[in-house]
C-alpha cells in the first residue's frame, strides 16, 4: 500500500503545483461588479432590462457581453446612465465586497459636463463651443482628480483583492469627416480635444491607484462619426442615446479592451 500512497501523494502535490500557477487574471472574474455611467451601462444600444429605468442597464453593454462570455461565479451590474463620480459613492460603491476579483468602471465624463458641452456645441457658435468646452477641460484638470482619488480610493477599500479596469472615452468625431452636415470641423475637433484631456486625467489617477487602465481612443480610431464605420451615436431619439456607443461600439469597441486584461 506504501507505494500507492506515495504515487497519490505525489499526484496531489503535482495537482496542487499547477493550481498555484493559475495566473491571477484568469480567475479574475470569479466575482464581477460593473460600476460607471452610460458608457458602462450601454446607453445607446437601444434595449434595456426592464428593471434598470433611467440606469438604462443593457444586455449589450460589454459588463453583460462579459459576463455571458466568462460565466462568473457572480455578477452585480450597477453602472447608471448619467451618473457621476458622487453618484458612484452613494448609489453603487455597496456592491463591492472582499469577496469581489473584478471591477470595472468608466467615470468622469459627466462630472466634467458631457451633456452641456454636447447641447452647447449642437446649437451654439463655434466660438461658444470652444469656450464651453474649455471650461469642461478646465474642470477636469482642476477639479476632476480629487474626485476620482476618493472613488478608486473607497473601491479598493471595499474590494481590497479585486482587479480594477478603469475604461476611458473615445474620440467622438473623425476630423475631417464624412459628415456633410452637423457640427462644424471647429466643434468636432474642440469635442475631441475634451476626450483626449479626460484620457490624460483619468488614466493619471488610475495609475496612481495601480489600476488597470484602458484608451479607449485608439479602439474607436475609424470608427468615430462621420467616419466610414460608426460605433457611436450621433444626435439621436430618444435623446438620451445620443453621442453614445452603439451594439458595435460595446462589443467591438469596449468589450475587448476589458478582455485584454481578464482574459
Amino acid at each position: 500500500m506504501r507505494p500507492v500512497r506515495l504515487l497519490l501523494s505525489a499526484a496531489l502535490a503535482a495537482a496542487a503545483a499547477l493550481l498555484s500557477v493559475v495566473p491571477a487574471e484568469a480567475e479574475a472574474g470569479a466575482n464581477y461588479v460593473a460600476l460607471g455611467d452610460s458608457y458602462s451601462s450601454g446607453t445607446g444600444t437601444g434595449s434595456y432590462y426592464s428593471d434598470s429605468g433611467s440606469c438604462k442597464r443593457s444586455q449589450y453593454a460589454y459588463p453583460a457581453l462579459w459576463a455571458a462570455s466568462h460565466a462568473p461565479a457572480s455578477f452585480k451590474f450597477v453602472a447608471c446612465s448619467g451618473a457621476k463620480t458622487g453618484d458612484v459613492v452613494n448609489n453603487q460603491l455597496s456592491a463591492l465586497s472582499v469577496t469581489t476579483t473584478l471591477a470595472s468602471i468608466s467615470i468622469g465624463g459627466n462630472d466634467a459636463g458631457f451633456t452641456d458641452v454636447i447641447t452647447t456645441c449642437t446649437f451654439g457658435s463655434d466660438q461658444t463651443c470652444v469656450n464651453r468646452v474649455n471650461q469642461a477641460k478646465a474642470y477636469a484638470t482642476g477639479t476632476l482628480p480629487g474626485l476620482l482619488d476618493n472613488v478608486y480610493a473607497q473601491i479598493r477599500n471595499r474590494a481590497p483583492s479585486a482587479q480594477v479596469v478603469v475604461l476611458g472615452y473615445p474620440r467622438l468625431y473623425k476630423v475631417p469627416g464624412s459628415c456633410s452636415v452637423g457640427m462644424s470641423d471647429t466643434k468636432r475637433a474642440a469635442i475631441n480635444s475634451a476626450a483626449d484631456t479626460l484620457h490624460t486625467v483619468i488614466s493619471g489617477r488610475a495609475a496612481a491607484k495601480s489600476f488597470a487602465y484602458r484608451d479607449l481612443r485608439g479602439a474607436f480610431t475609424g470608427h468615430e462619426i462621420c467616419s466610414s464605420d460608426w460605433w457611436l451615436n450621433s444626435l439621436s431619439f430618444p435623446v438620451e442615446e445620443s453621442y453614445h456607443p452603439n451594439r458595435n461600439g460595446q462589443r467591438l469597441g469596449y468589450l475587448p479592451q476589458l478582455t485584454a486584461v481578464t482574459g
